[in-house]
C-alpha cells in the first residue's frame, strides 16, 4: 500500500512525506496481512500451533500438548460433531477412532448376566498395545461417556490378517 497515493497530486512528490509516510506504511504492512490471511487462523489444517488450544475452546475441547500434532488438529476438526455426539456411543466412537487411529469395539451390556445396565466395554485392539496410553483413554472415556454409566476397559494386540 502507497500512503502518497490517497493524497492530491500536489503532494506526491514531496521526498520527506513520501519517506515520513513510508514510515507508517511499514507500520501496517504486517497487520494488513494477517488480516489477509486471518481465515487461516481458524482453519485447524493451517492455524499455527500454538494457537491449536484456542481453537479448541471454540468447540469446547480440551487439547492433550502431548498428542502429535495432526491427532490434535483432526481432533478439532470434528469438533462440532463430535460436541453433538457428545455422551453418545457414535461420538465416544469417533473421538477414540481419532485418537487411537484403530476403530474401538464398544459392547453395552443390557441385562445383569453381562454385566447389568448403565454398563459397557471399550475394546481397543492396536499393532502395540504399549504405544497406547492407557490413561489419556481413561480420560477420553471418562469426559465423553454419560454420567450415570461405567465401562470397562480392553486394550489388546490386534492379530494381523
Amino acid at each position: 500500500m502507497n500512503f502518497l497515493d490517497y493524497l492530491p497530486s500536489i503532494y506526491r512528490d514531496d521526498e520527506f512525506l513520501e519517506s515520513f509516510l513510508r514510515i507508517f506504511e511499514d507500520v501496517v504492512a504486517p497487520v494488513e496481512l494477517t488480516l489477509e490471511n486471518v481465515h487461516h487462523y481458524f482453519d485447524p489444517r493451517m492455524t499455527p500451533e500454538a494457537l491449536l488450544p484456542w481453537l479448541a475452546t471454540w468447540v469446547d475441547l480440551s487439547l492433550d500438548e502431548n498428542w502429535p500434532i495432526e491427532k490434535r488438529r483432526q481432533l478439532i476438526r470434528a469438533g462440532v460433531e463430535l460436541y453433538q455426539w457428545r455422551g453418545t456411543r457414535r461420538g465416544l466412537h469417533e473421538y477414540l477412532r481419532i485418537y487411537t487411529g484403530v476403530d474401538p469395539e464398544i459392547v453395552e451390556h443390557f441385562s445383569e448376566d453381562d454385566g447389568g445396565p448403565h454398563r459397557f466395554t471399550v475394546i481397543v485392539a492396536v499393532a502395540d498395545p504399549d504405544d497406547l496410553d492407557e490413561r489419556t483413554v481413561h480420560r477420553v472415556i471418562n469426559a465423553e461417556k454419560p454420567a450415570h454409566t461405567d465401562y470397562e476397559l480392553r486394550i489388546r494386540r490386534e492379530v494381523p490378517a
